[in-house]
């Protein structure tokens, strides 16, 4: 079966280990130092049976037509719209790695969770700068997991997969999503809000998990942040348009909240912007997502059903 790599090829040895190389050269006719990041590195496109895609595509829908006997797409990642809306109206199966993608922000995510409500990233802060001892019960009288109370937005995968991790802990957790019903939101331990506003005035911790897409760009307003009770934290380990930012910062300046941001917009930030410096901001360069070793993981679930497609099996992870 002829196969090629739509990425970006710097990414091969990060993605692939030499294992599974050597294992998707046993399976395909493929070569994997051809990696191209478009149409136009694709050698003879029209025998290409199946795509395995990943971060760097640079595809367009009308691309499709070079691809006649394409029969599956295997995303290593989350997937590709120009790609895969195409390829789903022509009945070619894809499969995503969305879910393997999701487990190290859920991660990260619970571990930013569980620090901004010990107050980590502050405490951490006032000791290293005032070097003296630091009375937990005076000034940290809010501190603490014990029935403190997140807010979710989003029951994406991620969503979810943050409200499983949460269950079993003393964290109290509510959901906004217009999509979720009541029962989905007790399944993942949770109540439904059926208003962001509302969720906000009851949250100690506002994290957010919804996708970017237009009807989500500024969900989290100015006027649903200023609903957060004084000494909130915004967590976003999302898409930073989902926030007014503008208004958020205008909320940290004044001192009344706390942030943990994975993302912003623009991403990166320009220098200089009054994120890098407040001192109740916790600022990470996009870390939630999968890097490093965890890349492997994409790989590896990315393999196994390439593997599947090759005996014949449906896709265990097909794309919604």
């Amino acid at each position: 079966m002829r196969a090629a790599l739509l990425m970006d090829p710097a990414l091969v040895p990060f993605v692939f280990t030499p294992g599974a190389q050597e294992r998707l050269g046993e399976l395909l006719d493929i070569d994997i130092a051809d990696a191209a990041t478009s149409l136009a590195g694709i050698p003879a496109p029209s025998g290409i049976e199946l795509l395995i895609v990943g971060w760097g595509a640079k595809i367009d829908p009308a691309d499709l037509d070079a691809f006649p006997a394409l029969r599956a797409v295997v995303h290593w990642s989350g997937g590709n719209g120009a790609l895969d809306g195409p390829a789903a109206a022509r009945g070619i199966p894809i499969s995503t790695a969305r879910a393997a993608n999701a487990i190290p922000v859920a991660e990260f995510s619970l571990a930013m969770i569980t620090l901004a409500a010990k107050d980590a990233f502050w405490a951490s802060r006032t000791y290293s700068a005032e070097q003296r001892f630091i009375d937990r019960e005076a000034e940290l009288p809010r501190t603490g997991t014990y029935g403190a109370v997140v807010g979710i937005v989003g029951a994406s995968t991620i969503g979810r997969l943050v409200m499983q991790k949460l269950q079993g802990t003393d964290l109290r957790v509510l959901l906004y999503d217009p999509y979720a019903s009541a029962a989905d939101a007790e399944a993942l331990g949770a109540e439904l809000v059926g208003d962001p506003g509302a969720l906000a005035a009851r949250s100690d911790l506002l994290s957010i998990h919804a996708p970017e897409m237009p009807s989500t760009i500024g969900m989290v307003s100015a006027e649903v942040l200023a609903a957060l009770p004084d000494g909130a934290t915004v967590i976003n380990t999302a898409r930073g348009a989902l926030i007014d930012q503008d208004a958020l910062v205008d909320e940290l300046q004044r001192g009344r909240l706390r942030a943990v941001l994975d993302v912003t917009e623009p991403d990166p930030l320009p220098a200089g912007h009054p994120l890098y410096a407040l001192p109740n901001v916790f600022l990470t360069p996009h870390l939630a997502g999968s890097m490093g070793n965890e890349l492997h993981r994409l790989g590896e679930v990315a393999l196994a059903e390439v593997e599947r497609f090759v005996a014949g099996e449906p896709f265990a992870h097909p794309a919604p």
